[in-house]
């Protein structure tokens, strides 16, 4: 996996690597069973789910991933 050595930018709105696939998705908290993520949700008819996981890191809370996302403290990771 490929990562920025950089935190992403707080005025990012749509997920990097869900453009790339396509999709032009707003970042949210997202869970998965490792914890919470900053993501990208489709709630499309043709493709519903989970679209693309844009932080490096996993949070303990959708708080305190709602949190980096709102500062711009998380790493955007590089690479589908």
């Amino acid at each position: 996996m490929n990562t920025l050595n950089s935190t992403a930018s707080s005025s990012q709105q749509s997920g990097k690597l869900a453009l790339e696939a396509g999709f032009d998705l707003p970042l949210q908290p997202l869970r998965s069973q490792r914890g919470w993520y900053i993501g990208t949700f489709s709630d499309d008819d043709n493709v519903f789910g989970p679209v693309s996981r844009e932080s490096v890191e996993y949070f303990s809370s959708a708080e305190s991933a709602a949190q980096a996302l709102q500062s711009g403290t998380w790493t955007q990771r590089c690479g589908l």
